[in-house]
């Protein structure tokens, strides 16, 4: 008789025989028979329901070790360059192991998501535990599910967070990560739906309790897929960077630039200053003026891990409570910063404006500047209304002044140029130290904003110009004209709405000012900036020149703002290379490169937009949740099939008006005027109306709001005997002059053609 094996025995065998570890192998193995393979059979199951073997396909494994075999999915590059991967199936109590992937010459590029069919080799004495070489791909990334866990039976449930979202997925016990009933999890799709149940999803990561004031950006960060943690080769990188120096790397050192009367102006709880100011006014009534923008270049260098960070990123996101930065918090908030009192590297560009405001030269300097003052916009205001306080007070007539004569000829260029004028206020959301919503305001706009975005509107275009000049390449900041259509249907609005938009002509910007011009004012002023907004095409980046329509400009880069804009570091790179100020200027690779990162950082702009809206709805719905009952005065800002979106006029939220909500007749949806029209009442309900609702439902979780129709118009809407609405005194709405408009331009088009 064979003696029975220990159970470290059948261990030490498994993980020796990984290829064959099914009962009869390891029986097999030890020369077990008959009643000895039940003692086998019941040690196996000891061993599995301790965790110490894993029962895959009839074959045992290791739990703490992966099979020789196995899916795994491709990581992101580290800072390193190398790239990683994570196993699919990961059922032991430690840490997954870390998989380096090592491609062979021939394969087909791998990205980050896909999975493969890998064969692994165990490694030792390195920073990972196994290295994997593809046998073969199998598919890209699943859906990423952002949700909270029911815990079940067997397993448990994600029940979404997006707006307007139902579907819900079931995940199997063994695919739970240990998660807690009531966490916010993120998961991903795994399995399909099956005739009678949900699809599965596995959980990848627990991100704890959802009501946690700080979950709300987390909630958007993770659902983006914002990358919101430095790799460790990063922040050494940081750490390691040291101050630049005057006399410094490249060609000939830094231009001294410290004498100049530089300040920064930024929001009162800026961290990071990257922009600076200067200004001298000018015999002839012109001025020069400075603009000194952070030298990021010369800590990010081009292919160090960083930079491919920052790449990664794309940009900064912003949060009412974090910000999610585009580099380490020594670069951004410390080293690129230009605080007041301390060198700072910049590559500055010097501008001579002539007595209308015309740029009429400029020329570029990479140097070391010191900021006199870091300031406010509250206080720059202050200072320039003639209430300086301490801080401002000396910098009256050396700063203040000339800045403010510089402003004044920018502001000439401007009216003549005439950029579009959109009235868009923006929400301020101030959270109290708890991070809980302590009030929802507009954003307060001085002259002293304005200064500063005039100051960089001639500075992004003088390098745009310059390295276009120079032959050199760069990424252009592009806004397209909006298409025929659209300015047709712009046109229709605005027709129904009793004013005029010229037709017959080459569209320009002074055209759409003159029509908000018209509306400013009136019961169709939000109705028209809203439209003539929804109108422009989406700006964005490209080694090619298509102008910017909406600055109208002909050719406009991102220059200012590299601390958080990777567009901005190219720009840099292509100035330092233009002028050669060293080797840190735009690389081959960078220019090999720069039809991909324009594309990539197109997306990654708009993945922060879209974050940045989602946290904000959910703040607000957060905000309104204890008012929930109480009535809001707004203005219909969208129609759908389904009901009609209403801007709250207190917070600007957006909250839905459902159909049923409206009354219980048939609505007909009209997509061209845009109007929902009741088959019974005649009620209608169109963009741009005023309305009252009563806040029936506040979701924090998922931003929505929920609204009821109190008063259309001013005119009270009441239920009838049998749930309808009353009928009331019809007035012609600008919906109905615009459904008109179109039905008079049908007619003549039957005509004309007849």
């Amino acid at each position: 008789m064979a003696q029975i094996p220990s159970r470290q025995q059948i261990l030490d065998w498994v993980a020796d025989h990984p290829e064959a570890s099914a009962k009869r192998d390891i029986a097999k193995a030890f020369g077990l028979k008959g009643a000895e393979r039940i003692e086998l059979k019941r040690l196996l199951k000891e061993l599995e329901a301790e965790g110490l073997l894993e029962r895959r396909k009839r074959h045992y494994h290791d739990a703490e070790r992966l099979p020789p075999v196995t899916v795994v999915q491709i990581l992101p590059p580290d800072a390193d360059g190398d790239v990683f991967a994570r196993p699919m199936e990961w059922q032991g109590d430690g840490p997954q192991p870390r998989i380096l992937f090592i491609p062979r010459r021939e394969e087909p590029a791998l990205g980050a998501g896909d999975r493969i069919l890998a064969r692994l080799a165990e490694v030792q004495g390195q920073d990972h535990q196994y290295e994997a070489r593809l046998i073969c791909r199998i598919g890209h990334a699943p859906h990423k599910i952002v949700g909270i866990f029911r815990k079940g039976a067997d397993g448990g449930r994600i029940l979404p967070i997006d707006k307007g979202a139902d579907k819900e997925w079931r995940v199997p016990a063994a695919t739970m990560l240990g998660a807690q009933d009531g966490e916010l999890v993120e998961a991903e799709q795994s399995g399909p739906r099956g005739r009678l149940g949900l699809p599965l999803a596995r959980i990848t990561e627990r991100l704890g309790d959802p009501s946690a004031p700080r979950a709300v950006s987390l909630i958007a960060i993770h659902q983006h897929g914002i990358p919101d943690d430095f790799p460790d080769a990063v922040i050494a990188e940081a750490d390691a960077a040291q101050p630049a120096t005057l006399h410094g790397r490249g060609a000939g050192g830094r231009e001294d630039l410290r004498d100049l009367p530089l300040v920064t102006i930024d929001p009162a709880d800026a961290r990071d200053h990257d922009d600076a100011v200067a200004a001298e006014i000018e015999d002839d009534g012109g001025a020069v003026i400075w603009v000194a923008i952070a030298d990021v270049a010369h800590y990010v260098r081009p292919g160090n891990a960083i930079d491919r960070e920052a790449w990664k990123r794309g940009n900064s996101t912003y949060f009412p409570d974090r910000v999610v930065p585009m580099l380490p918090d020594i670069l951004s908030g410390d080293l690129c910063s230009l605080h007041e009192g301390v060198d700072r590297p910049v590559i500055a560009v010097r501008m001579r404006l002539d007595g209308e405001g015309n740029k009429i030269s400029h020329r570029f300097h990479r140097g070391m500047m010191i900021s006199r003052a870091s300031l406010s916009y509250e206080q720059a205001q202050a200072a320039a209304d003639g209430n300086p306080d301490d801080q401002s007070a000396p910098l009256i007539d050396s700063v203040i002044r000339p800045l403010w004569h510089a402003y004044d000829l920018l502001k000439k260029a401007r009216e003549r140029r005439q950029p579009l004028e959109l009235d868009l206020p923006e929400r301020r959301i101030e959270l109290a130290a708890d991070g809980r919503v302590k009030s929802v305001n507009f954003r307060d706009r001085f002259d002293a904003h304005r200064l500063i975005e005039e100051f960089m509107v001639p500075a992004n275009v003088a390098a745009a110009e310059e390295l276009t000049g120079k032959r050199r390449p760069l990424l252009f900041r592009v806004h397209e004209e909006p298409s025929l259509a659209k300015i047709d249907a712009l046109r229709e609005v605005a027709e129904a709405s009793g004013f005029t938009l010229a037709k017959g002509q080459v569209l320009q910007t002074r055209h759409l000012n003159r029509l908000l011009d018209q509306a400013q004012g009136t019961d169709f002023d939000e109705l028209i900036n809203i439209t003539a907004l929804r109108s422009m095409t989406q700006a964005y980046y490209d080694p090619e020149n298509y102008g910017h329509f909406g600055l109208a400009l002909k050719s406009y880069a991102h220059f200012t703002s590299p601390i958080r804009r990777y567009s901005d570091l190219i720009v840099h790179r292509g100035l330092i290379a233009a002028h050669g100020w060293g080797k840190d200027g735009l690389s081959p690779q960078d220019i090999e490169n720069l039809s991909e990162t324009a594309k990539h950082i197109s997306e990654t702009e708009r993945r922060s937009m879209a974050a940045e809206r989602d946290t904000t709805d959910r703040y607000l719905a957060a905000y309104l949740s204890d008012r929930v009952g109480s009535e809001f005065a707004g203005r219909i800002s969208g129609i759908q099939r389904f009901g009609a979106f209403v801007k709250l006029d207190e917070t600007g939220a957006d909250g839905l008006l459902p159909i049923r909500e409206i009354g219980n007749e048939y609505f007909h949806y009209d997509p061209d005027s845009q109007t929902l029209l009741g088959s019974e009442t005649g009620l209608e309900i169109g963009i741009g109306q005023r309305v009252t609702v009563r806040l029936s439902e506040a979701v924090p979780l998922t931003g929505g709001l929920m609204l009821e129709l109190v008063e259309l118009e001013g005119r009270s809407i009441l239920q009838g005997p049998k749930g309808g609405r009353k009928k009331g005194p019809r007035r012609m709405s600008t919906q109905a002059r615009l459904a008109e408009v179109k039905r008079a331009k049908r007619r003549k088009r039957i005509r004309n053609t007849s």
